[in-house]
């Protein structure tokens, strides 16, 4: 067995990505949507793209709570927050809002939406 092997280089270049995810469905932007409407003050934060997900956006809201879901790329989601007034984030860049930190401390013993 060659190195690449050894490594799944081979695999790699084929045609697609090889994911541990599944793909984006209409139900996960529909889920930042509704989430997006039923609380006060949401904001997206983008995360990137990495070898075991697809681009995810991350909808958080005044008190902390928050949902992460995949959006398939940054221009989906910026698309779906500029139609509705809703500010966008690149996690890369803003990092993440304290009041989420906040939130996940108080229940984490409690229901996640995640």
């Amino acid at each position: 067995m060659g190195w690449r092997d050894r490594f799944g280089l081979r695999k790699a270049n084929r045609s697609g990505k090889a994911r541990f995810d599944r793909a984006t469905e209409d139900g996960d932007i529909k889920a930042l949507i509704e989430f997006a409407q039923s609380r006060v003050g949401v904001e997206f934060f983008v995360e990137p793209e990495t070898f075991a997900t697809q681009t995810t956006a991350v909808a958080v809201a005044t008190d902390g709570e928050w949902i992460r879901r995949r959006c398939g790329s940054p221009a989906v989601i910026r698309k779906v927050a500029s139609k509705r007034g809703i500010p966008v984030y690149d996690v890369q860049i803003m990092g993440y809002p304290q009041r989420m930190r906040d939130w996940s401390a108080r229940n984490k013993n409690g229901r996640s939406l995640d």
